[in-house]
């Protein structure tokens, strides 16, 4: 089994391969991360791995709080996800490669990164300034009828995004070509239908192309006929989610 040792970056949010990654870090653990990665040749790919937190805090308490108010925050690498940091993400998470670092003058950096390929968790090390994990690459089999299937999510994601655009009364753009690639039809469409952080992950952990786009139908057609039938739902209700500070 190959593994790789890598940087590892815990958000409540999936990161998909293909995907754009904006990040504004200010923890002085993802600091120091990015310090590190600026020290390696510009010619090297400067990669950190993100997962999803399953049990945790993507921000560490930085004052004491509930329920001991005078209880003093916790500090380190593994603020926040407890004393066994690897059963606090889940298993699966995707490798980015940071194409822009640019520190600020409050020491904070902005940080733009595209998802590449995914990984498996095998370990946590949390002796240094930030989180190191041991991963395990992971290959992306088409599987079967990958591409009838990739024709037929985009599709129902065409469908999708009129209903999304109409319960948000706004305009929708026809001029945005979509890829045809089921691979990349499979992780655009996980990384843009408005689904929770379960069932991301659980689409970013399928065995296959075609595994995952057969789940994305279902969803899409199952979320395509909510939207239908509440007409009247806010856009705020639709757009909700966590918004990632670092």
């Amino acid at each position: 089994m190959t593994t790789v040792r890598l940087p590892l970056f815990p958000l409540n949010s999936v990161l998909f391969p293909g995907l754009v990654l904006p990040l504004n870090v200010f923890e002085e653990r993802y600091r120091a991360m990015m310090r590190d990665l600026l020290k390696s040749p510009e010619d090297e790919q400067r990669q950190f791995a993100v997962v999803a937190i399953r049990d945790g805090s993507e921000v560490a308490p930085s004052a004491p709080g509930l329920p001991d108010p005078t209880a003093r925050p916790e500090q380190g690498p593994a603020a926040g996800f407890g004393a066994d940091p690897v059963r606090a993400f889940h298993e699966v998470g995707c490798v980015a490669d940071a194409a822009t670092i640019r520190e600020r003058e409050d020491g904070g950096f902005e940080v733009l990164a595209t998802g590449t390929t995914r990984v498996r968790l095998r370990s946590v090390d949390a002796s240094g300034a930030y989180l190191t994990a041991e991963l395990e690459p992971l290959p992306e089999e088409p599987g079967d009828e990958a591409g009838a299937l990739a024709e037929g999510v985009l599709r129902a994601f065409r469908s999708y995004q009129k209903r999304l655009a109409g319960a948000r009364e706004r305009s929708l753009s026809t001029g945005t070509e979509l890829p045809d690639e089921p691979s990349v039809v499979s992780y655009l469409v996980a990384a843009a239908a408005v689904l929770d952080t379960p069932t991301k992950q659980r689409l970013l952990e399928a065995p296959d192309t075609a595994a995952r786009l057969r789940d994305e139908l279902e969803l899409l057609r199952s979320e395509t006929a909510i939207i239908r039938n509440l007409p009247s739902l806010p856009a705020t209700d639709l757009t909700r989610g966590a918004t990632s500070l670092n």
